[in-house]
């Protein structure tokens, strides 16, 4: 398969944020730019169609790299794997399912970031809030037994 044409903002980004424009690291990039919530193992096994020299460590060298300079966004949650996505800088929350691991954002709870505020703050400036909401999503709710 051709290596897709690189979205073209993809290298300024890139140097932008202190980074050499490596192969990997545009297509990883512009992966995660077409939208979702991508495990590792997702985001290699769609680069190997187009590098199909690329390892599953590059991989996780280029999504640390991506997330360390602020162009992706690292999301960890208890029972799962991390995913990665490329919208960044607005504090936005997650929705996951937990029988299917579906993942969707959704907007900051209260007003803009950090959103929520602890009562006690014990002396942090506060800037953002990670906030991931668990439930059942409506296909899984569907078909759960009563």
């Amino acid at each position: 398969m051709t290596p897709r044409q690189p979205i073209p903002a993809t290298t300024a980004r890139l140097s932008a944020a202190g980074l050499r424009s490596t192969a990997t690291r545009r297509a990883a990039l512009d992966l995660l730019a077409e939208g979702g919530h991508l495990e590792v193992s997702e985001v290699y096994e769609r680069l190997l169609t187009e590098l199909p020299g690329t390892s599953l460590q590059a991989v996780y060298g280029v999504l640390g790299a991506l997330t360390d300079a602020g162009l992706a966004r690292r999301i960890a949650h208890d029972g799962g794997p991390a995913r990665y996505e490329a919208r960044v800088g607005d504090n936005h929350h997650h929705l996951v399912c937990r029988e299917c691991g579906r993942m969707e954002d959704v907007a900051c709870v209260v007003g803009a970031a950090p959103c929520l505020i602890p009562e006690n703050t014990h002396g942090f400036t506060i800037d953002a809030a990670d906030v991931t909401f668990i439930g059942l999503c409506q296909d899984c709710a569907e078909h759960a037994p009563v």
